[in-house]
C-alpha cells in the first residue's frame, strides 16, 4: 500500500547564515533549507510547534511530503536531516531534498508482523524476536510503501525469517545484498529444557 502524500507547510526565510537562523528561532520558527533537483537552494522556516507535532507523529524521515510554501509551486520533498539541540534534543534545523515521483530513494520502511495467532511456535509459548523493526529499501518516491508485511502463519519454534522470505512491494528492493534476518521464533527456556531431557531419555 502506497503511503499518502502529506502536506507540509513552510514559509520563505529571508537571509542566510547564523544570524538569520537565530532570528528565525527567536520568532518561534525552525530554519531549514530545500535543495536538489537542479534548482537553487531555498531557505525556509517552519513554525516550531507545528514541526514538533509532525516529528512526534513518527517516520518523519521516511515520509514523502508535499511542501507548500506561500507564493511558490508545491514540490515533493523528503527530509534528509533534522539537527537537534544536544541538550534538549529539540529541532534546530531541517534539510529537505526535492524529488520527482519517479526518483529512486533509500528509506527505512517499518516491518509489520501479522497472524500471530496462526503461528504454532507462538501458541506453544515461543517468543517472536524481532531483529529489524525497520528495513532499508530502495523505492520509487511516488510509490513509497507504508510498511512491509511478515506473515507468521505456520511459523514454528526455531524458524528464522529472512528478507528473502518477505514479499516486497513492486519496485522495492533491499539496499543490502545479503539475505539478512528480520526475526525469529525463539523457544521459551522451559521448552528448551524439556526437549533436552526428552532427547537424552
Amino acid at each position: 500500500m502506497a503511503r499518502e502524500i502529506v502536506d507540509l507547510k513552510a514559509e520563505v526565510r529571508t537571509g542566510t547564515g547564523k544570524g538569520a537562523a537565530r532570528q528565525a528561532r527567536r520568532e518561534g520558527n525552525v530554519p531549514g533549507i530545500v535543495y536538489g533537483d537542479g534548482a537553487e537552494a531555498q531557505p525556509i522556516k517552519m513554525n516550531y510547534n507545528y514541526l514538533l507535532t509532525k516529528l512526534r507523529q513518527g517516520r518523519f524521515l521516511q515520509t514523502l511530503f508535499n511542501l507548500k510554501v506561500e507564493g511558490q509551486p508545491d514540490v515533493h520533498v523528503i527530509c534528509r536531516s533534522v539537527q537537534r539541540d544536544v541538550v534538549k534534543d529539540l529541532p534546530t534545523h531541517v534539510d529537505f531534498m526535492r524529488i520527482h515521483d519517479e526518483s529512486r530513494i533509500e528509506l527505512f520502511i517499518h516491518v509489520d508482523f501479522i497472524n500471530h495467532d496462526a503461528a504454532p511456535g507462538l501458541k506453544r509459548g515461543g517468543t517472536l524476536t524481532v531483529v529489524r523493526h525497520e528495513v532499508e529499501l530502495e523505492v520509487t518516491a511516488g510509490d513509497i510503501p507504508d510498511h512491509i508485511t511478515v506473515d507468521l502463519t505456520g511459523k514454528t519454534i526455531g524458524d528464522v525469517i529472512h528478507i528473502g522470505d518477505v514479499e516486497l512491494p513492486a519496485g522495492a528492493k533491499p539496499t543490502i545484498a545479503r539475505n539478512f534476518v528480520i526475526a525469529n521464533i525463539a523457544a521459551p527456556s522451559g521448552l528448551v529444557a524439556e526437549e533436552t531431557t526428552e532427547a537424552s531419555a
